[in-house]
């Protein structure tokens, strides 16, 4: 009993460890940007209601386009009174049917608001789509951007453990003071802490990604990607004008064109419709049939619908309003990010023309004197420390010019260009 007991416990933890060895890759699997755009499409619950407030605004236009019900009624007079009129011999009985009749074209109104709803609703949808691509888009440069400079950090780290030895041999031959092993182990504990802080980016910069790609636990494995191709982009006027394609600036058009259907169904509402009846009515006294025809028409006294009709003009006087602040909205933030891709252009011109090269220069030199006893090692130390510097710089710049040709993609209503492997 124990033998097979243990076996089956056995068989348990194999099979565990075989599920387990074929979930993994599928976790460690190397995350690219195409991939991750695809995944926050699938899994974004905001693009779900997109697509049901589509849905519901569908249902309300095959609604607006329903007619009116017809009515069936049953009478009965002149019965269960007295004399005569005891019990139902002298009753008269009626069965009608009767149906209103729409004038002046109100369902055609409310069709199309209808139809409107849905055009807003499906416009609606496509700027929701651009906004998730372009936060999943600035999402994954953040993990990528995170990921390199951890490893410019570990370079760095690296490149002081290399100069232990060096250093020991130095102290050892009284060329140098023990004291420097000390700065050196400072330096490279400094650098650690710093790369502790950067771990804790990336894995905010994970969660984040994760989440947008249904995926909190962010269980996928390095992101994998270019940060270090960069092209010129539009002039800012071109992009101004590409931002009217936007889906928030287009859907205002269907916007207008649902309220003011809505205006001229609320000047419509006063107009009487009629409702005609036609029945059959029957004298028990008699035994007597004849056909009973009815027509009624309200009469608008009271109520001319004027507040409904105010606030329908006012709601659509609003819409051009509502559009240029939307449109001023989606051009500051343009602004915003052209201008932080043009400085970041700037900036890498400057480092990598300058500010790279040369440090790369200092550092290789002053660490080939420090061999032959010429610097100290503080001041290898800093060159070291400018060389990190520098390309930390470079890899904040990347993202940051990324980051914004992501948010001006995601405003020009292109979403396609986000996924362009070349340019990441």
């Amino acid at each position: 009993m124990f033998c097979r007991g243990m076996a089956a416990r056995l068989a348990c933890a194999a099979a565990c460890l075989i599920a387990g060895l074929a979930l993994a890759p599928a976790y460690a699997q190397t995350l690219t940007m195409r991939s991750a755009l695809s995944r926050a499409l699938e899994a974004s619950p905001r693009l779900t209601a997109a697509e049901r407030d589509l849905g519901i605004a569908t249902g309300q236009r095959i609604q607006a386009g329903a007619l009116l019900n017809p009515e069936l009624s049953y009478e009965q007079d002149d019965s269960l009174g007295s004399g005569k009129y005891r019990g139902t011999r002298s009753a008269e009985t009626t069965l009608q049917i009767s149906q209103a009749f729409e004038l002046f074209g109100k369902r055609e109104a409310r069709i199309a608001a209808g139809a409107a709803g849905i055009e807003v609703a499906a416009i609606q949808r496509k700027a929701v789509r651009l906004e998730l691509l372009s936060e999943t888009a600035i999402a994954f440069l953040s993990v990528l951007g995170a990921q390199r400079r951890i490893q410019i950090l570990d370079e760095q780290i690296a490149a002081i453990d290399r100069l232990t030895p060096l250093l020991r041999r130095r102290v050892e031959a009284g060329a140098s003071s023990p004291a420097e092993t000390g700065r050196a182990e400072v330096a490279s504990a400094l650098v650690k802490a710093d790369r502790e802080r950067f771990k804790a980016t990336l894995a905010s910069a994970r969660r984040e990604l994760g989440v947008l790609m249904g995926d909190p636990a962010a269980k996928f494995g390095e992101v994998s990607g270019r940060l270090d191709t960069t092209d010129r982009p539009p002039t800012f006027q071109s992009v101004v004008a590409a931002i009217d394609a936007n889906p928030q600036l287009v859907r205002w058009t269907a916007v207008y064109a649902q309220r003011n259907a809505e205006l001229l169904l609320a000047r419509l509402k006063p107009y009487p419709d009629v409702r005609i009846a036609a029945g059959w009515r029957h004298y028990n006294e008699t035994n007597d049939d004849a056909v009973r025809f009815t027509v009624s028409v309200p009469i608008p006294v009271f109520d001319q619908n004027q507040g409904n009709i105010l606030s329908a003009q006012e709601s659509l006087a609003k819409t051009k309003a509502e559009r240029e602040a939307n449109r001023n909205m989606l051009i500051v933030i343009a602004g915003r990010a052209y201008d932080s891709l043009q400085g970041s252009l700037r900036e890498l011109a400057v480092l990598r023309e300058t500010a790279i090269p040369k440090a790369v220069e200092a550092s290789e030199a002053i660490s080939q004197g420090y061999a032959q006893g010429r610097f100290t090692l503080l001041e290898v130390l800093d060159a070291q420390a400018s060389v990190a510097q520098a390309r930390l710089r470079e890899q904040e710049a990347l993202q940051n010019f990324h980051a914004g040709v992501a948010t001006i993609e995601g405003l020009v209503g292109n979403p396609f260009t986000l996924a362009r492997e070349s340019a990441r």
